[in-house]
């Protein structure tokens, strides 16, 4: 006799709360994420389903397995994994509960999500984010990206936190840590539908990157003039 799990039909999807480290494409075309466990071998999309990471031929969450997409019910909860060294530059992520899931005592184990909110924390400098940088490190077609301030880009491979979420479309939304969270859109915000904190945010972003290419320049400027007093 097969003990079967108690049934849920609830009228709205569950939500809840993860990491996960932001990822952009070898070619720069996509946009998504890379979780901090297991499944951090297989970088996902704002909606995505989830893959049985030990290539396994069954369909997520199964009930004798530990694959499928993995979240908390308590903000708080994911945020503490925050404090970790190893998950300093990780996103908090707001994601909705898709398709079969199994409930824990903490969260869920599920099939497919939807990434609605996704918060990045401040630069390494301690200043507030205004994009996703380089990270130096990820995984093989990827790049992992972490929170960066407009002085501390530079001339690294980066997105505004408006341009990630453009990229990865769905309707996703990004914001500074401590920015009140916004619901999502129901298509990816277009040029026309940036607020102000974004507005102000690409300017910075922008303008840090100018700063930088004319600091390069003066230095070439400076080192073809040394040349050629001395030939």
């Amino acid at each position: 006799m097969r003990l079967r799990l108690p049934e849920e039909r609830p009228a709205e999807p569950p939500t809840g709360y993860k990491i996960a480290h932001a990822v952009l494409s070898q070619d720069g075309t996509r946009a998504g994420f890379t979780g901090v466990s297991l499944g951090g071998a297989l970088p996902y999309g704002v909606l995505d389903d989830a893959a049985c990471v030990y290539g396994r031929r069954h369909r997520p969450p199964a009930r004798l397995c530990d694959c499928g997409f993995h979240c908390v019910h308590d903000r708080a909860a994911a945020e503490a994994l925050l404090c970790t060294a190893e998950h300093r530059a990780a996103l908090l992520l707001d994601v909705c509960v898709l398709g079969a899931y199994i409930r824990f005592e903490r969260g869920f184990r599920y099939a497919r999500q939807r990434v609605r909110t996704a918060a990045a924390g401040p630069c390494a400098c301690g200043s507030a984010a205004v994009a996703l940088a380089d990270a130096g490190w990820g995984r093989p077609g990827w790049r992992a990206l972490a929170s960066a301030c407009a002085g501390c880009v530079r001339g690294r491979t980066s997105l505004s936190l408006a341009g990630f979420a453009r990229l990865a479309g769905e309707g996703l939304r990004v914001v500074a840590s401590g920015a009140a969270a916004a619901a999502p859109r129901a298509e990816p915000a277009g040029d026309d539908d940036l607020g102000v904190p974004e507005l102000v945010a690409e300017a910075a972003l922008l303008q840090a990157r100018l700063d930088w290419f004319q600091t390069q320049l003066a230095r070439l400027g400076g080192r073809g003039a040394g040349g050629a007093e001395q030939g």
